[in-house]
């Protein structure tokens, strides 16, 4: 089934995705790179534990001060296995207290700043993973790490290129491309057994999976029917569907978190911008995004209120903005931006000034980031698991 994309039908539509009024959208976008930390203080802990620990918190919109300014005290030792304790001390009460063994210090603390974050109704994220593309020379690979570095593995060796991984909701599971029949394809891995498959191997472009929230279809760009276009099938390569057909190169799909809309990027008139299609196949339509000229890679928050996208002018700057629309907030630079299970906390690509690229965490409301350091090499192309 060929649905046609027509240049009229994304200039004149500007439907949102949803529908809030002009004073919920203005307090969203207060809540983008505007709040204060949440103020915590440290003792007893030292060496990697503290390490560890600062990191985790810092880049969920915490920092760091004494006792008298703080909000939670933390205290603790982590003398080989962590035990921790925190106190609020405005409703003067102890939150957590537990006492952690049997694992590496890294997973003791995650599981402590997780226990700590659930009990001021947050969501966790100390214990998440995130995939990515690691340059190897001329070739490159696909890395899984802890989404502080730790702990990276090499998931391909295929001495080739690979691009654009991106996880299974809910499972071990990754879609990639990769060049190693000679083509660039797209390939499904299952990272529990080790076993992959070729997922999409059609003439031309197959690239750019992205898998819808449950789990249940893949969107992709594919050129087998000339220029790079949006289709999308069901998880098990079945069914597979053209939504877009446009004489302009498509790219960087992803899911509404309802599942209901496909966003990616394209041109009109010569310039790129964000447009959205019903995933079960419409008109598409065109996603403004004020002040922001070349948008692309965009990327939903969990809880469906954030679209972060990349801006790419002659520096590439990470923005955000609600998802129902409104103003975009220019954030870091940076590129790749993907959202973690917290919906707070975006990994990105950062180009560093001799060439490399190194990955990044952004706490989005107090906009803090943090270096991913622990990862080596030129690494990018991030994507979170949720």
């Amino acid at each position: 089934m060929k649905i046609k994309l027509s240049c009229l039908s994304i200039l004149t539509s500007l439907a949102l995705p949803f529908a809030l009024r002009a004073q919920e959208i203005g307090q969203l976008n207060r809540e983008i790179g505007t709040q204060p930390p949440t103020w915590v203080s440290i003792s007893g802990l030292t060496g990697q534990g503290a390490s560890i620990l600062e990191f985790d918190l810092y880049v969920q919109g915490f920092n760091f001060t004494n006792s008298e300014g703080a909000q939670y005290e933390i205290s603790g030792s982590d003398n080989g296995n962590l035990q921790a304790r925190v106190m609020d001390r405005f409703k003067k009460s102890v939150i957590v207290s537990r006492a952690y063994s049997g694992a590496s210090i890294q997973r003791q603390v995650h599981a402590f700043v997780d226990e700590f974050t659930k009990a001021i109704s947050r969501i966790p994220i100390a214990d998440t993973r995130i995939a990515f593309k690691t340059q190897t020379g001329s070739d490159s690979e696909i890395r899984v790490a802890d989404f502080d570095g730790f702990g990276a593995q090499a998931v391909t060796a295929d001495n080739n290129i690979v691009a654009a991984p991106a996880w299974v909701p809910h499972r071990m599971a990754l879609f990639y491309t990769s060049y190693k029949l000679g083509n660039p394809d797209i390939f499904f891995h299952d990272l529990s057994s080790g076993a992959r498959r070729a997922f999409a191997r059609y003439s031309g472009l197959n690239t750019s999976a992205a898998v819808s929230p449950d789990g249940s279809r893949v969107a992709m760009i594919l050129s087998k029917g000339g220029s790079p276009d949006v289709y999308v099938c069901n998880v098990e390569g079945g069914g597979l569907v053209r939504l877009t057909a446009t004489p302009e190169d498509e790219s960087t799909p992803t899911w509404s978190t309802d599942g209901e809309w496909i966003y990616y990027a394209t041109k009109i008139g010569g310039r790129r911008t964000l447009a959205r299609i019903p995933a079960g196949g419409g008109h598409a339509q065109r996603v403004s995004t004020p002040g922001i000229l070349n948008p692309t890679s965009p990327s939903f928050s969990p809880d469906g209120k954030w679209l972060a996208f990349t801006e790419q002018t002659r520096e590439f700057t990470i923005c955000v903005m609600p998802a129902a629309g409104g103003p975009v907030t220019e954030m870091v630079p940076g590129e790749d931006p993907s959202w973690s299970p917290n919906s707070r906390t975006l990994v990105y690509t950062r180009r560093e000034a001799g060439g490399g690229r190194v990955l990044s965490l952004l706490d989005v409301p107090t906009k803090q980031y943090k270096d991913v350091s622990r990862l080596t090499g030129n690494n990018s192309q991030p994507n979170w698991a949720k």
